[in-house]
């Protein structure tokens, strides 16, 4: 096949505002290294990880809520997922999907021509379930948010399905991001598991996937949402804020909390769980900062987990359940490449049920 040496691509160039992705249609196609695949890209999805490590959220120098505009200050040190600075430009972007069309040295030829989504951990081949030795896919190497991507080999997993390429790229980071939060609390058949922030695309996973594993499932969303979300078979569904959460809840016993909002309704997603429960997250977009009564902690013996680094099992598990057709895509918008910044816009403004994609 022969391949063009350029591409279009959006390049994000520094930490701040939208204005810091740039368009460029020459940007140099990258080359399949050793045990790496070159992925022509279908589509990519949108996710808070772009736009956080963007506009540095992560640093701890930042302590509002999620915006996606430029902050005050942002640390120079920790500006990322990992508390590591990142390197400018950066091409962003963790879901692909796409095609395979070259492969680098040591990867089966006969990879190529398969159609794959991208898992986004990257890991140490000698020792991939140690934390401290991964990468993310978009961060700490360039993405999807262009025309081709390089990957590791292992983390391009093949897929058969009929559903399209921008509702396969729905899936890999909120479904992952989910399914490694469900993990790490062990869910199971037995539980009753409130997730708050519903309709946005790890909230609709830990719907569906919650769901899946036999859990009761009650969602939080906006009530102009709530048609969207009840989709996704929640076997009830809240408002974003009931006033007295455990007056809304009845008679509910809630034994786990999934959540990647916080902010300031945090405190009372704590007060209404159960005795031995769990509370686990991976995110928040509402704020960072909390206030939390030990007591409540202590004397309820609750269980507080973070998820962020998944085990390498989860995508090849979630490729199996979209196969089987045990999972919806919750594909809100599709955007030309070209528009990202308009698509991050509105993944932002959060006026949208699941998950913005944008395709090249």
């Amino acid at each position: 096949m022969n391949l063009p040496d350029k591409m279009k691509a959006m390049v994000t160039i520094g930490h701040g505002g939208l204005e810091q992705i740039v368009l460029h249609q020459d940007w140099p196609r990258p080359e399949p290294a050793a045990g790496e695949v070159l992925i022509k890209v279908a589509a990519c999805g949108l996710n808070n990880t772009d736009v956080n490590t963007r506009s540095g959220w992560y640093s701890k120098t930042v302590t509002d809520a999620t915006t996606g505009g430029a902050f005050e200050e942002v640390g120079e040190e920790d500006p990322t997922w990992g508390g590591a600075p990142i390197t400018f430009p950066r091409i962003q972007g963790a879901d692909i999907c796409g095609e395979i069309v070259a492969v680098g040295d040591g990867v089966d030829s006969a990879r190529i021509g398969e159609r794959v989504i991208t898992d986004g951990w990257l890991r140490d081949p000698t020792d991939p379930g140690n934390m401290n030795k991964t990468g993310y896919f978009g961060s700490e190497r360039d993405g999807g948010f262009a025309e081709y991507a390089t990957t590791l080999s292992v983390n391009a997993v093949p897929i058969t399905s009929d559903l399209s390429d921008a509702e396969l790229a729905t899936f890999s980071c909120s479904y992952s991001t989910a399914e490694g939060m469900l993990s790490r609390a062990n869910v199971t058949e037995k539980d009753t598991v409130l997730v708050p922030g519903a309709s946005g695309g790890v909230g609709g996973a830990l719907v569906q996937l919650a769901k899946r594993r036999g859990a009761r499932v009650i969602a939080m969303a906006s009530e102009a949402k709530h048609a969207d979300v009840a989709q996704l078979g929640p076997d009830r569904i809240l408002s974003r804020d009931p006033g007295n959460l455990r007056n809304a809840l009845g008679d509910e016993k809630i034994t786990v909390v999934a959540d990647v909002v916080g902010g300031p309704y945090w405190p009372n997603l704590i007060d209404i769980l159960e005795r031995g429960g769990r509370y686990t997250c991976s995110g928040a977009i509402a704020g960072p900062m909390v206030e939390l009564d030990l007591r409540t902690f202590y004397l309820r013996d609750l269980t507080f987990t973070g998820s962020t680094v998944i085990d390498p099992q989860v995508m090849k598990n979630l490729v199996k359940y979209i196969e089987a057709g045990d999972l919806k895509p919750a594909l809100a918008a599709t955007y030309p490449l070209e528009e990202l910044r308009d698509a991050q816009a509105a993944f932002i403004a959060k006026q949208h049920t699941g998950n913005i994609v944008v395709v090249p």
